[in-house]
């Protein structure tokens, strides 16, 4: 096994300064130093601009869902609800969607009748706490803590994805616009070679 050499690691720092383009190579042309300046640049400009959007995406997505949590859970109670007939049912397209009829507590401690969708088991007297609003109609559940994180990931990882596409699009314009520029000393490069091999006589 060859042992590496002391104060080496996997790239030498030769090799680094090669591969960014940092080294003085006179086969290097101008505009290959000067598209490495511009993709250093955007680079400097993405790491500057955005993690901290990210993050303040992300912490603006988590505020507003810790609010949106406390409104829905300031709004919606849970109550009991008792079934009182199990032939309630509606048809769709494909599905069959199994309902009851129940009766559960309302705001002022009346009683609301309705239908509910059903469970398994569900039998006359069986009863279940329910999300009830305001005026005692049966509500969707208070929105979860999890999905306010979720949602605030979400958000931090589009803003980066939103920032990373205009600038690797910027890139690949000057990339392109580079190119051609090569392509065209290409080929002045190769009719002055074919000028020297066939001089006028």
């Amino acid at each position: 096994m060859r042992r590496s050499e002391p104060g080496r690691g996997g790239i030498p720092p030769a090799g680094l300064r090669r591969r960014l383009g940092l080294e003085r190579n006179e086969l290097r042309r101008r505009v290959d130093r000067v598209q490495r300046a511009i993709a250093l640049g955007l680079l400097v400009l993405l790491l500057g601009v955005a993690p901290p959007l990210a993050a303040w995406a992300a912490s603006w997505s988590y505020e507003s869902g810790v609010r949106a949590e406390a409104a829905e859970r300031a709004d919606r109670s849970r109550v009991v609800a008792t079934v009182t007939s199990t032939r309630g049912g509606a048809s769709g397209d494909r599905y069959i969607h199994e309902t009851v009829q129940a009766t559960w507590p309302g705001p002022g401690g009346e009683l609301r009748a309705g239908t509910l969708p059903g469970w398994q088991d569900a039998a006359v007297g069986a009863q279940r706490k329910i999300w009830v609003d305001a005026e005692g109609d049966p509500a969707v559940p208070p929105r979860p803590h999890s999905r306010t994180v979720t949602d605030a990931a979400y958000a931090g990882v589009a803003t980066l994805l939103g920032c990373c596409v205009p600038v690797l699009a910027a890139y690949l314009l000057v990339r392109r616009r580079c190119d051609r520029h090569r392509y065209d000393m290409w080929e002045a490069g190769w009719a002055r070679m074919d000028a020297d091999a066939n001089p006028r006589s």
